[in-house]
């Protein structure tokens, strides 16, 4: 590989630079037995008015994942807030199956949100909860609500409050600019962690959600591994070997790094172990063919990895234990770029057929496998911590864009950023429960959604 050589330069971390262009979301197929649900705007108890509308962020988030159909606000005959002001009449005759209700009341700095989900057809709340925040948390908040709401309903945990990372390359005058960005899921909230005259690549986070690892070239042009926290902007390079230096991915357990490095001639993958002092590096794969791309197993005691070992690119798992390969994919002349679902029963991939790139599913209990994009050069996908729907990067246009597609292929969606191509995106991990409700309360299961 070629090393890039032209001068870089670092122009600042995240909350030191203005945020990049925000994403944008196009829904562009929903799932055909779509849930009928209304968000109602929220009651506001308290001075002046709310820096956001939640039921807005609640409607998009559930809106976006394609299992639901959220009715506009302007076709709403009436606006409850609480569930003894509901008139059944006015839902039935709008074919709403449940409704999102919910009150924000003021409390001297804070917040209190309580909020209800109602069945319309059992004429009943089946499930309320308050929870208690700051007007930053906003956001947060009506994520959480939408998760709460997802989960009551379909039985899978919702992935809303979660985090994109991705990277933008704009043209400017002065040649291009990379740039490492962190957003919500839904696209809002956009900080950029790095800029850089010099490529940004192979992004990808951490268990606990707080740090990340990428490559970079900005010193002497030459590629180096690093670590960035991105709560305390704090990072250090971990890599700086000669040659390639490249995929890293943090262990299940987030004390080892898997990555490539061709330091002894040809790429191999590695692990360097991050509680060890020295830190220990350990060489894993031997082998005249190019060894690239590692992702770990749920487990952390497997490696998957991409190897043309076998004379085209395909997908090869490692177990740790005894250093044993066994050869995973055989559908198709090109696989590549392979990360395994949460639950470790799918793989999600790069597959080439009939000469074009699109993002396949194999289910590696039975052995099938699934193309389940539409689109052409289609690269570097990434999946939800709740295994619903994967993000992945594609050209629309001649530009560069992230598109989602849920793990069934019945949900497509874009999120094109107003400027610059988009690549490389890593979803986050869960975040840890960020509010605990005071009051919580089942009052009667809901029937889940299929």
């Amino acid at each position: 590989m070629k090393l890039l050589s032209a001068l870089g330069w670092i122009m600042g971390f995240m909350l030191t630079l203005p945020a990049s262009a925000e994403l944008q979301i196009e829904v562009t197929q929903g799932a055909d037995d779509a849930v009928n649900i209304a968000v109602v705007p929220f009651a506001w108890l308290g001075r002046g008015e709310l820096p956001e509308e939640l039921h807005r962020v609640i409607a998009s988030d559930l809106q976006l994942s394609g299992r639901f159909e959220a009715l506009a606000v302007n076709q709403m005959l009436s606006l409850p807030s609480v569930s003894d002001d509901v008139y059944v009449r006015d839902w039935e005759l709008l074919n709403t199956e449940y409704l999102v209700l919910g009150q924000i009341k003021e409390s001297g700095a804070d917040l209190s949100l309580h909020y209800e989900l109602y069945d319309v057809f059992k004429g009943a709340v089946v499930f309320q909860q308050t929870i208690v925040g700051r007007d930053l948390d906003l956001r947060d908040m009506g994520h959480h609500v939408s998760d709460a709401v997802y989960e009551a309903l379909t039985g899978v945990p919702g992935a809303f409050s979660t985090e994109i990372l991705y990277i933008t390359v704009v043209e400017s005058e002065n040649g291009r600019i990379f740039r490492l960005n962190v957003a919500d899921a839904d696209g809002h909230r956009v900080r950029t962690v790095l800029q850089s005259r010099e490529p940004i690549l192979s992004g990808s986070w951490a268990p606990d959600g707080d740090q990340i690892v990428y490559v970079s070239f900005e010193r002497d042009s030459r590629p180096a591994i690093y670590i960035h926290n991105i709560r305390t902007r704090k990072r250090q390079q971990v890599t700086n070997f000669k040659g390639l230096n490249s995929a890293p991915a943090f262990s299940p357990d987030g004390t080892k790094l898997a990555m490539v490095l061709s330091k002894d001639g040809n790429p191999e993958i590695y692990v360097l172990d991050l509680e060890s002092q020295p830190r220990k590096l350990r060489r894993l794969t031997r082998h005249y063919g190019i060894d690239t791309e590692p992702s770990w197993s749920a487990d952390g005691e497997s490696i998957i990895f991409t190897s043309n070992r076998g004379g085209q690119p395909q997908i090869y798992s490692m177990r740790l234990q005894d250093m044993e390969v066994e050869r995973l994919t055989f559908e198709g002349d090109y696989n590549a770029r392979a990360v395994l679902a949460n639950r470790g029963d799918g793989l999600i991939m790069v597959h080439r057929k009939q000469g074009v790139f699109h993002i396949a599913y194999l289910d590696l209990n039975r052995g099938f496998l699934r193309v389940l994009t539409e689109t052409s050069l289609d690269e570097s996908p990434t999946i939800a911590p709740n295994d619903s729907l994967l993000i992945y990067a594609t050209q629309v246009d001649g530009r560069g864009i992230l598109a989602g597609v849920s793990i069934d292929g019945g949900v497509r969606f874009n999120l094109p950023a107003t400027e610059g191509d988009v690549r490389e995106p890593a979803w986050s991990p869960r975040k840890k429960k960020i509010f605990n409700p005071i009051l919580e309360s089942d009052l009667k299961s809901p029937d889940k959604m299929e």
